[in-house]
């Protein structure tokens, strides 16, 4: 597992690069991943503009901040991601952000197609979904924990629409998409920031 992890966070990206590379593949009329169609890349363009509004909008509550910073280890944050998924264009702007404001963590984003071992050991039920959040000790890079590919609510959400439609189609997209505004970013921020620091408390249990 951890030359799967190191050669992933060899092949990493940071914030401001994965959105670079998105933004250049959107202007060639593509997107990322190995699967590339009309869709997708309007997708890509989507939720381009999602997170441009994220990267102004979100805001990291004062609480969270200091949890975070509280925190007695180093972590890296690897995550795993794609231009064209909606819940990785909502959730990793939140991500960056936590990162940018605590002094404990460092983020750092793949693309999933291009890391296949690493994604299928972060299957979520047998499928590849994202975005994932692996929580890596910096000074050893054992997997601590992961996270994703939605918060509670939003899986709720979409596993309640699935039981009763029988398939996720486009209107429960857009439920999911209207959760995450209303949300703004609360969840996510608060269901990691809490297994930050259940990790601590494991680790501390430990020594």
């Amino acid at each position: 597992m951890k030359t799967i992890i190191s050669t992933a966070l060899n092949n990493s990206h940071s914030y401001s690069e994965y959105r670079k590379i998105i933004i250049d593949l959107l202007s060639l009329g593509k997107s990322s991943g190995n699967e590339q169609s009309d869709d997708l890349t309007q997708f890509s363009s989507l939720n381009e503009t999602r997170m441009h509004r994220l990267d102004k909008t979100i805001s990291i509550s004062d609480n969270n901040i200091q949890q975070l910073n509280s925190l007695k280890n180093n972590y890296i944050w690897l995550v795993i991601a794609e231009g064209w998924c909606g819940d990785a264009a909502q959730i990793v702007p939140i991500l960056n952000k936590m990162d940018l404001l605590a002094h404990t963590i460092e983020m750092k984003i793949v693309f999933r197609d291009e890391n296949p071992e690493l994604m299928n050991l972060f299957l979520t039920n047998g499928t590849k979904a994202i975005p994932k959040l692996i929580i890596l000790d910096k000074k050893t890079l054992n997997v601590e924990a992961n996270w994703g590919p939605r918060p509670k609510g939003a899986l709720d959400l979409i596993t309640n629409y699935k039981e009763k439609q029988g398939k996720i189609d486009a209107n429960a997209k857009t439920a999911l998409q209207l959760w995450y505004l209303h949300d703004k970013g609360i969840s996510t921020q608060t269901e990691v920031t809490e297994l930050m620091l259940s990790i601590e408390s494991d680790l501390a249990f430990k020594m």
